[in-house]
C-alpha cells in the first residue's frame, strides 16, 4: 500500500478526522539512521503524529517542528513536518533496543521517558515562529500529542499512532489517526466515540492486515458516516543542500572558519535529518572565509 493521508469530517459535523499509512516514510527514516526497534518506534510514531498535526494546520501556517526529550535512553527526538505531507526527523540515540512491555509490545514509554516536554513550533511564512510545550503524559507519543492538543491548542482530540518493527529491524507497518472534536459537538457523540476507540483492535494489527486509512476511520465511526475530503501523499523528504550548509557555515565567526582553513584545509558536514554528507575543499573554504569577512564587517 502506498503512503498517504486522508482527511474527513463526520456527516453529523461533530468530528474532523485524519488517518495515515506511513510504512515507507518510517522505513526510509529507519534506513537512513540505522535505528533499532525502540528508537524506530519512538521516532516513527513522532513522525506519524507530526505529519497529521502539520496537515491540520490553519491557513497561513506552513509546518511544525516537534521536539521530544523525556530523559529516556533514545534521547531527544526532532521532527520537521510541513502541510504538504513532507517529513524528516532524527533521534539522538538510534541504537536502542529494550525488552518488550507487559503487552509484548515495544516499550516506547520507557524508551522516551516522561521527565521532559513535548515542544511544538508552528512555522509561518511571515512573522516569528510560535512555540508551545507541555509535559510528557506517558512517553507513548499518541497520549502526548493528545495532551498537547487539549492543553496548548484547546482542541479535545484523540491521537493513535503505531509502528511495527520486524525482528531484523525493518518496518512492517506504520500509521495512525487523529480525531478532533468540532465546536458544538454533543456529549453523546463524544461518549460514543470514546467507546468505539476503546473497542478498536490494536492499530498495529489493523495496519499489518492491510487496512487503509479510510478503513480505519470507518471502523471508528461506522460506514457511511464520513465525508472524505481529500487525500495526499506523504513521504520522508529532506530539503538540505550543499548551498544551504555553505550559507550556515559563512554565518559562524570568521575566526573559527579561518582556524578550520588553517588547520584542516577542508570541512565535512553531515545533515542530522537525512545523513547526507557534504564536503568543502580548501578552495571552497577559502572563498567562504573571504565572504564571511565581508558579511561580518558590515
Amino acid at each position: 500500500m502506498k503512503d498517504y493521508l486522508v482527511k474527513a469530517t463526520t456527516k453529523d459535523s461533530n468530528f474532523r478526522a485524519y488517518a495515515i499509512n506511513a510504512k515507507q516514510m518510517v522505513a526510509t527514516a529507519q534506513e537512513k539512521h540505522d535505528t533499532w526497534s525502540a528508537s524506530s518506534a519512538a521516532l516513527g510514531r513522532t513522525m506519524v503524529a507530526s505529519t497529521m498535526l502539520a496537515t491540520s494546520l490553519e491557513k497561513g501556517e506552513t509546518g511544525v517542528t516537534v521536539k521530544i526529550a523525556g530523559g529516556g535512553p533514545v534521547g531527544q527526538i526532532v521532527v520537521d513536518s510541513d502541510s504538504m505531507g513532507h517529513v524528516k526527523g532524527y533521534v539522538s540515540e538510534p541504537h536502542v533496543h529494550l525488552p518488550l512491555n507487559e503487552h509484548h509490545k515495544i516499550d516506547v514509554g520507557q524508551a522516551v521517558g516522561i521527565n521532559g516536554l513535548l515542544e511544538v513550533t508552528r512555522v509561518q511564512p511571515k512573522g516569528d515562529p510560535y512555540t508551545s510545550s507541555v509535559p510528557l503524559a506517558s512517553g507513548e507519543i499518541g497520549d502526548d500529542f493528545t495532551y498537547y492538543l487539549a492543553q496548548s491548542e484547546q482542541i479535545p482530540s484523540a491521537v493513535g499512532v503505531s509502528v511495527f518493527v520486524e525482528p531484523d529491524n525493518t518496518i512492517g507497518a506504520a500509521g495512525g489517526y487523529l480525531i478532533q472534536v468540532m465546536p458544538g459537538a454533543d456529549d453523546e457523540a463524544i461518549d460514543n466515540l470514546e467507546t468505539r476507540l476503546k473497542q478498536l483492535p490494536m492499530l498495529s494489527e489493523l495496519l499489518l492486515k492491510g487496512q487503509s486509512p479510510e478503513d480505519i476511520l470507518q471502523l471508528i465511526f461506522g460506514k457511511d458516516e464520513l465525508n472524505f475530503l481529500s487525500e495526499m501523499p506523504v513521504e520522508f523528504k529532506c530539503s538540505c543542500s550543499k548551498e544551504k550548509f555553505r550559507n550556515d557555515l559563512i554565518g559562524i565567526p570568521v575566526s573559527q572558519l579561518s582556524e578550520i582553513l588553517a588547520e584542516d584545509k577542508k570541512i565535512d558536514v553531515t545533515c542530522n535529518f537525512c545523513r547526507n554528507q557534504y564536503h568543502y575543499d580548501e578552495s571552497e573554504l577559502t572563498e567562504m572565509v573571504a565572504e564571511a569577512k565581508v558579511n561580518q564587517s558590515k
